[in-house]
């Protein structure tokens, strides 16, 4: 086994980053990255896809102006992590090159942090590989194959396993994606309903009722077999033609065996961070969850609406006070128009999260919610201030134009007073 490389210089705590891909680095230039996130955009530290899933992406300053990404690591999986386990991640082309090597190396350098971000249960080619570790749902079939079940023995040996595996690497931090439960709505890539599903069958069709969450559910006092029943039920109503339930859905609005249910699967996904956490400590860093909820709101337009992200992280079995108590880190993405949505998302979760757990929030730079170089630093300010969060990062270097990727230095500037700023500029080559 290769032993781990250095962390960087007093391990800096990190303030700022920006999100990227390997082949980033690949088509420009590690050096020529580092220059612009840690100098130009006065970023203090580089988070990089280690695990990835399946997506095409329009990458507008890459050598392909379209991008096919797979499912897999950017790192050869360790033998004595993987050997006995039934789940092996597939391996990026080039992971012999040992890239997330080379970023801790040129990182350290220059006294900045390197992130390890990984996507841990959205994996299709594993999906397709073993059905049976996939969410099964009320109607008993295994049609999320991108969703691997947070229940299952297998998964959450896997999940271990990946997070030691990059942890290893000598990253800062594991930003874990993807640690929890899916939703209906993004268990494939290629998706069609012409059935009008409302938001309470949209949930309901995404609960998994495989025989490991069901016996977790039973061991915690829950009917997973009422559960199901009424799942079924109501969204075999307008599978037969009628409307949707209007509203919702809101925990206590769904019928109560489900309720129940549901409840009980944030221990589920608790305890497999807290697992993950305590495992990636063993290698010598620290893990921040990451919570989807704020994307599943926002995604498409940066318009949530409804209740604040905090109170809907139920739906993929996330207890944020539970989980912060668990991990060293969390990060929410803050994917909003309105600023001041944004600071109430924000401050929202530093109230429930424990002191110390520190908070990231995840900011776009550009389309589909941020305008102009002016609105970015509103949005900034806003989830850095008073009883906001610790960091604010910026998503992605590749995936949008350069002008864009101009805007994060003024908007830096409009962080709370608490932050000291990025790395000094002098300890920066190419500043």
């Amino acid at each position: 086994m290769e032993s781990p490389l250095p962390t960087s210089p007093a391990s800096p705590a990190s303030t700022a980053s920006t999100y990227a891909f390997v082949e980033d680095l690949r088509a420009e230039g590690t050096t020529e990255v580092l220059d612009r996130v840690l100098g130009t955009y006065g970023c203090d530290t580089l988070t990089v896809a280690a695990a990835y899933h399946r997506a095409r992406d329009v990458t507008p300053h890459g050598p392909a102006r379209v991008t096919l990404r797979r499912d897999g690591t950017h790192v050869v999986p360790p033998a004595d992590l993987f050997d006995g386990l039934r789940l092996t991640p597939p391996v990026q082309p080039g992971a012999e090159e040992e890239p997330l090597r080379e970023a801790r190396r040129r990182t350290a350098e220059r006294g900045a942090a390197l992130h390890g971000w990984t996507v841990f249960l959205h994996n299709t080619t594993l999906g397709l590989a073993h059905p049976d570790v996939t969410q099964q749902n009320c109607f008993g079939d295994r049609a999320a194959p991108a969703d691997l079940c947070p229940a299952h023995p297998d998964v959450r040996a896997y999940a271990v396993a990946l997070a030691r595996s990059v942890a290893r690497l000598g990253v800062d931090a594991v930003v874990a994606e993807s640690l929890h439960y899916g939703t209906f709505g993004h268990g494939y890539h290629h998706e069609r309903s012409f059935v009008p599903l409302g938001p309470a069958e949209d949930f309901l069709l995404g609960l998994c009722f495989c025989p490991h969450c069901t016996g977790r559910a039973e061991s915690a006092g829950a009917d997973a077999g009422a559960a199901r029943a009424a799942a079924a039920r109501t969204v075999g109503r307008v599978l037969d033609g009628a409307d949707p339930r209007p509203g919702g859905p809101g925990i206590d609005d769904l019928p109560e065996p489900v309720a129940a249910y549901v409840r009980t699967r944030t221990d589920t996904v608790t305890s497999l961070a807290a697992t993950v956490a305590a495992a990636v400590a063993a290698e010598g860093s620290r893990l921040v969850f990451l919570d989807l909820t704020g994307a599943i709101k926002g995604y498409a337009d940066g318009l949530p609406t409804g209740p604040l992200a905090v109170d809907e992280a139920w739906r993929t079995g996330v207890d944020p006070a539970a989980i912060g108590a668990v991990v060293p880190g969390y990060a929410v993405l803050a994917y909003a128009r309105d600023p001041e949505r944004i600071a109430a998302d924000v401050a929202a979760h530093r109230a429930v999260l424990p002191g110390g757990c520190s908070l990231r929030a995840v900011l776009r730079p550009g389309f589909p919610d941020t305008e102009s170089a002016e609105h970015l630093a509103a949005k900034t300010a806003a989830a850095t201030g008073p009883g906001g969060a610790d960091a604010v990062d910026f998503y992605h270097y590749g995936l949008v134009p350069f002008p864009v990727l101009d805007r994060i230095p003024g908007a830096l500037k409009e962080r709370n007073p608490r932050f000291t700023g990025g790395i000094r500029g002098d300890r920066v080559r190419g500043c």
